[in-house]
């Protein structure tokens, strides 16, 4: 594509995949959701969550989304107007999953009834090696393939110094990792090859997400226990501890015992765009912190306090984790 090229993205790792390929210029619109990197939030916003998750549990989440979708409506608003306004070359949606973000068909038949003819980019990788490509599919299509070429070439670098890193750990430790509590749900496609490639997953890598039972976790019996759960800060993950610890065998757990419990923020794992290597850097030190340091970004993760969880001056579970260092 020659000239300049107007994008809009619809989807949160869309965003961030076409700054960090330098094109924040042609971004003409985002969603609610595209909060990163800062210049995403001044862009117009074309579709909105028609939930606000900020200030709710996953249960009221989960019941807000069965209202939705029992109604036959889509979980995401997309503005006509704006959208038919925008000139738009190039828009990036996906279809992996309707309560994420506003899937492909909405944007189709949405694009198709206004009389657009946009080159709509589906993007839906189930593995790291899938995010990759996804950027340089992104880089081809926006004109900008070296880019894309070296963006892919640093973020290759870094995963083969984790896999490197990896290859001199003797010992393993059993690792669970939970992207969403009542219901009780794992992280599938790029987040069990994360940790597939950290060489702790217990899942297959690019499965899809699954819903399990507590019983499940009590059983594993893990040593380690990441809590990361999708569209949550460290301060909405905190929140949601207490529907886990309120869990028969929640102090059973070696990890909870230990205090190798972490809360992780969700954007290092749950959007599948560049910053899923900082996402695979943060389980590999967590994983194995004799042998990798100094990748924890600033206030992504929070460990849990055993002294805290176990003292009498505090019952409340969201007061029990502090902030990692970056080393």
């Amino acid at each position: 594509m020659n000239g300049t090229v107007n994008i809009c993205s619809l989807l949160p790792s869309g965003t961030e995949i076409v700054f960090a390929l330098g094109l924040e210029d042609s971004v003409v619109g985002v969603t609610d959701l595209c909060d990163y990197p800062e210049g995403a939030t001044t862009k117009p916003i074309v579709s909105r969550s028609r939930i606000n998750v900020e200030n709710l549990s996953s249960a009221e989440v989960e019941i807000e989304m069965k209202k939705i979708l029992e109604s036959g409506e889509s979980p995401y608003l997309v503005d006509e107007e704006l959208l038919a306004n925008l000139n738009s070359d190039i828009v990036l949606t996906q279809d992996l999953c309707y309560f994420c973000e506003v899937d492909s068909r909405t944007v189709g038949n949405t694009v198709a009834n206004l009389g657009l003819c946009p080159e709509v980019l589906v993007l839906n990788p189930r593995t790291v090696e899938e995010i990759l490509i996804t950027i340089e599919r992104v880089g081809i299509s926006c004109g900008v393939p070296m880019a894309a070429e070296t963006l892919v070439g640093d973020l290759r670098d870094r995963i083969e110094s984790i896999v490197h890193g990896i290859k001199e750990v003797r010992d393993r430790p059993k690792v669970f990792s939970i992207e969403g509590v009542d219901p009780l749900v794992i992280g599938g496609h790029w987040i069990s090859d994360v940790l597939n490639i950290v060489g702790v997953s217990a899942y297959q890598s690019g499965c899809d997400a699954q819903r399990i039972n507590w019983d499940d976790v009590v059983a594993y019996a893990p040593d380690k226990l990441f809590i990361d759960l999708c569209s949550s800060n460290i301060k909405r993950n905190s929140r949601e501890v207490s529907w886990l610890v309120e869990q028969k065998g929640w102090y059973d757990l070696p990890a909870v015992q230990t205090g190798e419990v972490y809360l992780i923020d969700h954007v290092y794992l749950s959007r599948p765009g560049p910053r899923i290597v900082n996402g695979l850097e943060i389980i590999a030190q967590l994983t194995y912190p004799d042998h990798f340091h100094n990748l924890l970004p600033a206030g992504a993760v929070a460990k849990l306090d055993t002294s805290i969880m176990n003292s009498t001056l505090s019952k409340n579970s969201s007061d029990w984790f502090i902030l990692c260092e970056s080393d």
